[in-house]
């Protein structure tokens, strides 16, 4: 019997292949509570080395079948992110403890807010957190449900297939890269928290700056 860790991709991948990809990306791109803790970068850009390994320890995936899951993952778990938020996701997120939950869900509405409903849903699909909790926001604001399933099915598509091809021409270009992979997730790790930082520094500095005493 195989021990699946499913907040490790290597583990997911080995265990389940391209049909973990898309139950994780589904299950991250809008399910409340549970997608927090599934990796999401970490797992296509992994999967996408693994395309082109030719290490003897690494899973052997097929490109076109983890680009498929990835899309249909993507794009399915916003949809349904979506539909969770409109029949109760305010009541989930009021009554929910979790301070990541809750921080997420504020970038998430500062997101939509300042970027509009369109390049909201873009951006967002890059940064951890916000992505899983940005789709059921916009169902309980009521964003349009035509605007939302145009712009997070471009959001979603861009995301995944860019970070799976990355995976898969550094896997093509560099020999034995599957022996460094996890520091090649470690940078995915790093880099994915960037936005999540300047974010941060954002507010702070908006914060400062509402709480300056105004000129008499």
């Amino acid at each position: 019997m195989i021990a699946v860790n499913p907040t490790d991709s290597a583990s997911l991948l080995a265990a389940f292949g391209a049909l973990g990809v898309l139950v994780v990306i589904f299950a991250e791109s809008g399910m409340l509570v549970v997608g927090f803790f599934l990796p999401g970068d970490t797992l296509l850009f992994p999967a996408g080395v693994l395309c082109a390994a030719d290490g003897h320890q690494a899973p052997r995936l097929q490109l076109w079948q983890v680009l498929v899951c990835a899309a249909v993952g993507a794009v399915a778990g916003g949809q349904m992110g979506y539909l969770l938020g409109r029949h109760g996701g305010r009541r989930l997120l009021a009554r929910t403890s979790n301070r990541r939950m809750k921080e997420g869900a504020a970038r998430a509405e500062r997101l939509l807010a300042r970027y509009g409903y369109g390049k909201a849903l873009v951006i967002g699909r890059f940064v951890p957190i916000v992505r899983t909790v940005l789709h059921p926001m916009a169902g309980a604001l009521d964003v349009p449900a035509r605007t939302f399933t145009v712009w997070q099915t471009v959001g979603g598509l861009l995301w995944s297939q860019s970070l799976v091809l990355t995976g898969y021409l550094l896997g093509s270009s560099v020999s034995h890269v599957d022996d460094y992979l996890l520091l090649l997730v470690a940078v995915v790790v790093v880099l994915s928290l960037l936005p999540l930082l300047a974010e941060a520094r954002r507010s702070r500095r908006d914060r400062r700056e509402r709480s300056r005493p105004t000129g008499s």
